[in-house]
């Protein structure tokens, strides 16, 4: 769950740095906005698991809900992974409004897209996995997840909304990434500090990877000309 977190750590901080290095948004509502993200999540999150009874344990018991046929641990991985739901959701958005003006009805797109959802993909895979040692449910996760983005730049089309606004929702979508895998590497860190850590430096390292490629495809090839805010 390691390389989850850290996966989960970069896509949290990659578009908020961005904005403000291009000072497209200011820090004091880009650090509102994120705040208010991690509050939503936690709260969200804190109301699910105490309605499934939560109980305290020692982090190497893996308790049982109340009424629910999965530990505590599982149920938290999850609410991870509604949490990267969310931030797909919110690229997914952006992908809509720039979608119609790309050349070819935007398949120049599919490359970029498709390293920027590597890391959201693997993030899901990874933290299901640590939580269910089933990969079978793990891939099913991540393709669940690789269904949200463009089911919403689907519905995004339809609706015909505008670009205006989508930043804030995607920084706030990045500020609910924050609690739900803090929690998650807390845990796996009191178990095995020292896989935790290679764990989280593999998906930081993976993350960055793929993300900077993206950049490096948009900066060097036609790909993102038509559609620069969709994937960066």
């Amino acid at each position: 769950m390691g390389s989850a977190s850290g996966i989960a750590f970069v896509l949290a901080v990659w578009r908020p740095l961005q904005l403000l290095v291009s000072s497209k948004m200011g820090f004091i509502p880009l650090a509102f906005l994120l705040t208010t993200g991690a509050a939503f999540t936690h709260t969200l999150g804190s109301s699910v698991l105490g309605f499934g009874g939560r109980k305290k344990v020692s982090a190497n018991n893996l308790p049982s809900v109340s009424g629910f046929p999965m530990s505590i641990h599982t149920l938290q991985a999850f609410l991870s992974g509604g949490a990267v739901g969310l931030h797909a959701l919110a690229e997914g958005l952006a992908l809509g409004v720039a979608a119609p003006k790309a050349y070819g009805l935007g398949r120049h797109m599919v490359l970029p897209v498709s390293l920027h959802g590597l890391p959201r993909g693997a993030a899901v895979a990874s933290c299901i996995f640590g939580a269910t040692d089933s990969w079978q449910s793990g891939l099913a996760a991540a393709a669940l997840i690789g269904f949200v983005g463009p089911m919403s730049a689907i519905g995004s089309i339809l609706a015909g909304i505008d670009y205006s606004g989508l930043d804030h929702v995607m920084v706030f979508a990045c500020g609910g990434l924050f609690p739900s895998f803090a929690t998650i590497v807390m845990r796996a860190s009191r178990l095995d500090s020292r896989k935790t850590s290679i764990g989280v430096g593999v998906g930081v390292g993976f993350a960055v990877l793929c993300l900077t490629c993206t950049k490096l495809v948009c900066l060097h090839t036609p790909y993102c000309n038509s559609a620069p805010e969709a994937v960066r």
